[in-house]
């Protein structure tokens, strides 16, 4: 065989070439670099069309329709009547933290498990993460705010800081509108029904026992 008839790739020794001169080094150096242009180019079209709406001085479809979709709703709150528009997906917990800014209703799990969200709708204890604000027109809605002011506690307050009936107080205004609304509750007056009634809401630092204490030392005044 003549060396004209010898075309690249004809010859026998011509694979085994090319595996020799690829070498580890080489073979992740060229993955690396097929990766990064492959990902630049995906960042750079998800860039454009994020900019693409702005650069024409679009707005967002979703922007556009936000304040058409809410809804007006009239809240009783702490005896005070408000009126709002807002997003009809929104729970009674954050509109009476963001938009009423009665911070004292704190938002624990968001799952309806921790109880830290606990306030009171028409005197029942509800909680307000598992619950729509525009459900609610109507109704009488009270929060920690509404149960007593510095100098002026319910009595239910007073007996927890007597008690010490809380530690970080993280779940504290939440377990005090439970335990206020547990006292128009037909329950027994054992501590074991108070635990069971109380079940709802969660304390992480422990304090179960000095928040009986509280609530059977009010239960007995009554």
């Amino acid at each position: 065989m003549d060396e004209e008839s010898r075309k690249p790739g004809t010859s026998p020794n011509s694979a085994e070439t090319v595996f020799q001169r690829v070498t580890r080094r080489s073979f992740l150096g060229r993955v690396g670099a097929a990766g990064i242009t492959i990902g630049a180019g995906q960042l750079s079209s998800v860039a454009h069309a994020a900019s693409g709406g702005a650069d024409q001085g679009e707005t967002p479809a979703a922007e556009q329709s936000a304040d058409s979709a809410n809804v007006h709703v009239r809240l009783n709150v702490n005896g005070t009547h408000h009126e709002l528009d807002i997003d009809p997906r929104t729970t009674l917990l954050d509109c009476v933290r963001d938009h009423l800014r009665l911070t004292g209703t704190k938002k624990g799990c968001d799952h309806g498990q921790c109880g830290a969200c606990t306030v009171h709708v028409d005197g029942r204890r509800v909680n307000s993460c598992l619950s729509l604000a525009a459900t609610h027109e109507g109704e009488a809605i009270t929060t920690i705010e509404g149960v007593g002011q510095p100098g002026h506690l319910h009595p239910m307050q007073a007996a927890f800081v007597e008690h010490d009936g809380f530690q970080c107080g993280y779940c504290t205004s939440g377990q005090i509108m439970s335990a206020v609304a547990l006292l128009n509750e037909p329950y027994g007056h054992s501590d074991e029904e108070v635990k069971e009634a109380m079940s709802g809401n969660i304390c992480r630092c422990g304090a179960y026992s000095n928040i009986v204490s509280a609530i059977q030392q009010v239960r007995r005044k009554d």
